[in-house]
């Protein structure tokens, strides 16, 4: 797992500090150098379609790091193991 979360910090997409719920708009307008406001719209119009874009923000939530370089999933995974051991 450890070099799936390597690869997914080498990307250079974090979830971004302009944040309404987890910064995943955020990161990506950050990532493509656009407004916020223009991914948000983008992201607003995939969900009323039929289609995964919920499932989509709730998974990049999930696995990208934000500002100060920790993932959700990673930390979970982690604290897991430590009460299994």
């Amino acid at each position: 797992m450890d070099k799936f979360f390597s690869i997914v910090r080498g990307m250079g997409l974090r979830r971004g500090p302009q944040r309404l719920l987890g910064g995943v708009c955020g990161g990506i307008a950050a990532k493509l150098k656009v407004d916020v406001a223009f991914v948000r719209i983008a992201f607003l119009l995939l969900a009323l379609l039929p289609g995964p874009a919920f499932v989509f923000y709730v998974a990049a939530w999930l696995v990208l790091p934000d500002q100060r370089d920790s993932i959700i999933l990673q930390s979970f995974i982690e604290k897991r193991a430590d009460k299994q051991l």
